[in-house]
């Protein structure tokens, strides 16, 4: 599966107390990285919150990504089966095999999780467990993972750590100012619910932003069914590529094979005005819409 795995082993250490992260981290001449976007809990409540929102139990392995000095691994190891933690920063490992030491169900793999074989660790580390994802996710790669999990539809639920305007992104709706392709995308496969935010303050450093906690509950069906779903994100990525213009102009710009004769006729037999706009469609529509529009440039 790629990576170093690390084993572990007895600490009663307050892994979100400022003065007791600050004497670790200098113990062991760690730095903080901007670039893999590092902020540490400062906030105890924080944690504990995460895990029990995620629903997990000893029938349940957790996979944890980015768990800096292991606040939230302790809690989610003193409730799972299994947690199995990624993190890209080798620096870390002293931090953690002096923090995680005692949590035997526990493991880190010391490696880059867009690189990471996602499909083997669920075959061979999680089985026969219920495999999830609980995480305080790093938010400079928080798109490109997301994608990543929900595409392998390996996990039964994610409950992350994120930015708070990429969560409102995530679920918001038809009409809104916050809706996008990348919440479509995520509704498609998966049930999104906005848990609670978490303030810059609980952090060290502080982050210039607020954060929420997101869960994902894998849907076991499509909200709709369709023939093509590449085709059909090709079209929802053209329509929010250039959400100023009407659809329409958009699915002409963004789609080669796509004249606007077609574009105004398959949005007409959809029973909607040609100058409406990518951003007021829902998901229904946009299947219906894929569907007719794919008919006409085929006929």
């Amino acid at each position: 599966m790629g990576g170093t795995a690390y084993a572990l082993g007895d600490t009663t250490m307050n892994l979100t107390d400022y003065n007791q992260i600050k004497d670790l981290l200098t113990r062991h001449g760690f730095r903080f990285s901007k670039s893999m976007g590092q902020n540490f809990l400062t906030a105890s409540w924080v944690p504990e919150r995460i895990a029990e929102s995620a629903g997990i139990d000893l029938s349940t392995a957790v996979l944890e990504i980015g768990p800096g000095i292991g606040c939230l691994t302790v809690e989610l190891s003193r409730r799972a089966g299994k947690v199995l933690s990624v993190e890209l920063d080798h620096s870390l490992m002293p931090v953690l095999a002096e923090t995680l030491s005692g949590c035997d169900n526990t493991e880190v793999l010391f490696a880059d999780v867009l690189k990471t074989d996602l499909s083997a660790i669920v075959q061979k580390e999680f089985a026969p467990l219920r495999p999830v994802v609980c995480a305080n996710l790093p938010y400079n790669i928080t798109s490109p993972v997301l994608t990543k999990l929900i595409s392998s539809e390996l996990f039964d639920s994610i409950t992350v750590m994120i930015q708070r305007e990429v969560a409102r992104r995530i679920c918001a709706g038809p009409g809104e100012s916050d809706y996008s392709a990348f919440g479509i995308f995520l509704q498609w496969y998966t049930e999104p619910e906005i848990l609670f935010d978490v303030s810059p303050g609980c952090f060290v450093p502080q982050p210039k932003v607020t954060s929420s906690v997101i869960r994902l509950t894998r849907r076991d069906s499509h909200p709709v069914q369709v023939q093509d779903e590449q085709w059909m994100f090709s079209l929802v990525r053209a329509a929010f590529n250039q959400r100023r213009k009407t659809l329409v102009n958009a699915l002409v710009s963004g789609l080669p094979k796509v004249s606007k004769e077609a574009a105004e006729a398959a949005v007409t037999a959809c029973g909607l005005d040609v100058r409406i706009r990518g951003e007021q469609l829902s998901i229904s529509q946009y299947a219906q819409l894929s569907e007719m529009l794919q008919k006409i440039i085929l006929c």
